[in-house]
């Protein structure tokens, strides 16, 4: 087999931050080739810099005799290399036809599209993949799994030498992800491809890889061959157990009491298994799982973002979570993981931001400059806020200090709300405002009659900042674990098939 692409000291840094630190690693042809590492690894810059979506500082790329130093994407798939991303690249309204040609469409001479011309080539591409659809459909038409494979004929019409895969199973179902990963292996064994798989399921690993490489830090941690792996390998390899224990031992004592705040029964959103749950005064409790565990469901169904059933309760009156506003006028809000499309206006100003979810009552009688300005003032100074300009646009912050603006609406003399949900909260955070949102969330859990329930696919920041852990696995809960918990021991659980399946703590399961 022969190497279809190496790296050799890839450097990249941010600021001060070095996410890459010199990367060896080759990909070879004929392989799959899963790699691995905890969030803030470098898995997403390094795929950058092989997709040509990220130069690096230093180091090359060699792609057969060729070597680089850095390119661009269009460089990049013209070597041979082809991306696909967790979020697909199409567009609904066209064919699939029209999106595997879409910029090198067939042409005559005349300059008219070889439509016909088209369709059937789409259509051997799509039978190679084993789709059962014909290539005239609309892109829109299709389940997720489908898009999937449009996806990846997309890739292979042009036969690149490496392909890589982000997440690629991450919004399928079981059966559509048994399918893909038969694919992918065809893809390498059958074809000869080199296969990149970037997943956080272990399961998936073991089953469908070849070769596994493990970053940590910026670094190439080990590679080793799958048959020589089990289970246990895996999850201390991406289990950053130093930092959690450091985390740990830094945290502040618990603030939580033993009166319930919120209690959730017999909860269930889009049809997923019904679950119960409390969270007691003053007390933050994280919610681990994988992608696909129902963790961005539960927060956002409590949210009043996606359809529920059963009941929900805050200090025994209940709640309603027909819609986000009827939630958050019954004391529950939400931070979505997603700042720039669910949280805050990017053109708008950072002081509208803040009070957006308040003008209603800033505007009774009437709205008073001053009042806001100095409403903004204090939440800036407490949040600390940086710049703290109040006409400065929400695009303009780091993701750190945009993270602020979002939970800042909640605090202060905006603290109107009861439980403070959030969704992923420290992503793209840097460390130093990491621990300022932290101190933040732990502040508002200490006033009197507050809560905060959080959801995160980072071990690490579960174990730093939640009081008590649940851990969701395939919208079930799979245990309730105390803080003080290993790592190893949450990532295991996160993995395993579920109560049935793991023998971990699983009291109180019937009311979490």
């Amino acid at each position: 087999m022969t190497t279809a692409l190496s790296m050799r000291g890839l450097r990249k840094s941010y600021g001060p931050n070095e996410v890459l630190r010199g990367v060896d690693l080759d990909f070879v042809g004929g392989e799959v080739h899963a790699l691995l590492g905890p969030n803030g690894a470098g898995k997403s810059t390094l795929l950058g810099c092989l997709s040509g979506a990220v130069r690096p500082d230093s180091g090359v790329v060699v792609i057969g005799d060729d070597t680089h130093e850095g390119f661009t994407p269009q460089q990049a798939f013209d070597a041979g290399t082809a991306i696909i991303y967790q979020h697909f690249q199409l567009i609904d309204d066209l064919s699939v036809a029209d999106n595997l040609y879409l910029g090198g469409e067939l042409k005559s001479r005349s300059g008219t599209t070889r439509i016909g011309e088209q369709v059937a080539t789409a259509n051997r591409v799509l039978r190679s993949v084993g789709a059962d659809f014909d290539a005239t459909q609309l892109v829109g038409t299709l389940s997720v799994g489908q898009r999937q494979l449009v996806e990846i004929a997309k890739a292979i019409r042009h036969r690149p030498s490496l392909l890589i895969l982000d997440e690629p199973t991450a919004a399928l179902s079981a059966d559509e992800a048994q399918l893909l990963l038969g694919l992918v292996q065809r893809l390498a064994h059958d074809d000869g491809i080199a296969v990149v798989y970037v997943t956080h399921l272990l399961r998936e690993v073991l089953q469908v890889s070849d070769r596994v490489t493990v970053l940590r830090d910026g670094e190439v941690l080990w590679t080793h061959d799958t048959a020589e792996l089990g289970m246990d390998d895996l999850i201390a390899a991406i289990s950053t157990t130093a930092g959690q224990a450091a985390s740990a031992d830094s945290r502040p004592a618990s603030s939580s009491s033993d009166r319930v705040l919120l209690d959730v029964r017999d909860f269930s959103v889009a049809g997923s298994p019904p679950i119960d749950l409390s969270v007691h005064d003053g007390e933050i409790v994280g919610i681990f799982g994988l992608l696909g565990s129902g963790r961005t469901n539960l927060v956002e169904g409590l949210a009043g973002v996606r359809p529920t059933a059963g009941t929900v309760t805050l200090s025994g009156r209940e709640v309603s979570t027909r819609s986000p506003s009827h939630a958050r006028a019954d004391g529950v809000v939400l931070v979505a993981s997603d700042r720039k499309e669910q949280s805050l206006f990017g053109s708008m100003s950072a002081m509208e931001n803040l009070l957006m979810p308040h003008y209603s009552v800033l505007s009774t009688p009437w709205r008073k400059r001053s009042r806001e300005s100095q409403i903004f003032d204090g939440i800036a100074e407490m949040v600390h806020l940086r710049p703290a300009r109040a006409t400065l646009e929400a695009d303009s912050f780091s993701g750190g200090n945009a993270q602020k603006l979002a939970v800042g609406r909640w605090l202060g003399q905006l603290g109107t709300a009861s439980v403070m949900l959030l969704d992923e909260p420290t992503q793209g955070v840097d460390v130093g405002a990491r621990e300022e949102i932290y101190h933040l969330l732990r502040t508002f859990a200490r006033l009197e009659s507050k809560a905060v329930l959080f959801v995160s696919s980072d071990p690490e920041e579960v174990l730093a900042l939640a009081d008590r852990i649940v851990v969701l696995v395939d919208s079930v809960v799979a245990g309730v674990l105390p803080a003080t918990v290993d790592e190893q021991e949450l990532v295991a659980l996160a993995h395993s098939d579920g109560p049935a399946g793991a023998a971990f703590p699983t009291e109180g399961l019937s009311h979490v």
